[in-house]
C-alpha cells in the first residue's frame, strides 16, 4: 500500500488482498438452518448434525481407510486398543469431505475469524475392549484461563453408528461454561448417532472416545480447527506436499495455512503463501 501507516489495520489489504479470499462453502447453508445449529452449540457446547455423509460415501471412507490401519495408540490417552492415522490428506482424497463440509462450515463461519485453520484430521478406530478415555477440553493446551470463547472447535464423524456399547464418543453438556471446575464425578452422556452423521461441539466442551463393549470395532474421524492466530496441532504446511494442496478444495486449501490472518500472520518470506503454489516456484 502507498501512504502513511498509522495502525497495523492500515496494513490490512497488503499480503490478505494479493489472493483474494473466496466465499466459503458454508455460505450455501440456509442461515436458519445455520444459526439453529449455533444456538445449540452456544447453549450445550455441542450439536448432533444427522446423516450428513451418505452410503456411498462411507463405503469409499472404508475402503480408503481400512487398508491404512495399522498400530495401536502409544499411551491410555491414544488408546492401547485404538488404531489412528494421522496426516490423512495426505494419503487420500475420500476424507475430504469431513474436513470442508458446507453444514460444518456455516457453523465455524459463525464462530471464528475468517481463514480459521485446519488443526488436526485424523482417523479413529476403536477397538473390542477398549477402555473409556480420559476426559479433556481439545483447546486446553492453550495457556488461556477459564472460562473463556472456545478457541477452537472439533467435529467428529461417525462413519460406523455410535452407540453406548462401542465406543460412542462421551460429553459433558454444558460444561463449556466452566472455569476452572474439572469433571470429576460429572455423568458421560454418550453421542449415540447412526453412520455419515458428525457432532460438532466446541474446544472447551469436556469429552472423551467411550469404552468398547461391543464385539465389532467403532470407526470415526474427527476434524478439529482453530482461530487463524494460533498455531495449528498438525505443521500442515510442512507435512503436506504441494501436490496435495493443489488437489484439495480452496476451502481445505485455505485451511491448510495457505492464507494470511491480517495483517501478515501466515506470511512466507514477506509474501502471500499461495504464491508457493504458482507455476515456477521454487520447490519445498
Amino acid at each position: 500500500m502507498s501512504g502513511k501507516v498509522t495502525s497495523l489495520r492500515d496494513l490490512d489489504g497488503d499480503l490478505a488482498g494479493t489472493y483474494r479470499r473466496t466465499e466459503s462453502g458454508g455460505a450455501a447453508i440456509d442461515p436458519a438452518i445455520a444459526e439453529a445449529d449455533l444456538a445449540a452449540v452456544l447453549r450445550d457446547g455441542y450439536v448432533i448434525l444427522p446423516e450428513l455423509l451418505s452410503p456411498a460415501e462411507l463405503d469409499a471412507i472404508r475402503a480408503a481407510v481400512l487398508p491404512l490401519l495399522d498400530l495401536k495408540g502409544r499411551n491410555n490417552f491414544e488408546g492401547h486398543a485404538t488404531q489412528r492415522i494421522y496426516s490423512v490428506l495426505n494419503k487420500t482424497r475420500a476424507c475430504d469431505r469431513i474436513a470442508d463440509h458446507p453444514r460444518v462450515l456455516a457453523l465455524l463461519d459463525r464462530l471464528f475469524l475468517p481463514n480459521y485453520l485446519l488443526s488436526m484430521l485424523q482417523v479413529i478406530n476403536i477397538l473390542p475392549g477398549e477402555q473409556a478415555q480420559m476426559l479433556h477440553t481439545d483447546d486446553g493446551f492453550y495457556p488461556l484461563p477459564r472460562p473463556r470463547k472456545a478457541l477452537g472447535a472439533a467435529t467428529i464423524w461417525a462413519i460406523d453408528d455410535f452407540t453406548a456399547e462401542n465406543g460412542a464418543t462421551d460429553i459433558v453438556p454444558g460444561s463449556h461454561l466452566w472455569g476452572d471446575r474439572l469433571p470429576d464425578g460429572e455423568p458421560r452422556e454418550p453421542v449415540v448417532m447412526p453412520a455419515g452423521s458428525c457432532v460438532f461441539f466446541v474446544g472447551t466442551l469436556w469429552h472423551g472416545g467411550g469404552a468398547n463393549r461391543s464385539k465389532n470395532p467403532r470407526l470415526a474421524l474427527t476434524a478439529q480447527y482453530c482461530e487463524p492466530w494460533l498455531r495449528p496441532q498438525e505443521a500442515f504446511t510442512l507435512s503436506m506436499t504441494r501436490d496435495t494442496v493443489r488437489a484439495v478444495s480452496e476451502d481445505i486449501r485455505r485451511m491448510l495455512g495457505y492464507s494470511i490472518h491480517p495483517p501478515f500472520i501466515g506470511q512466507v518470506d514477506g509474501m502471500h503463501p499461495k504464491r508457493l503454489l504458482e507455476p515456477g516456484a521454487p520447490p519445498r
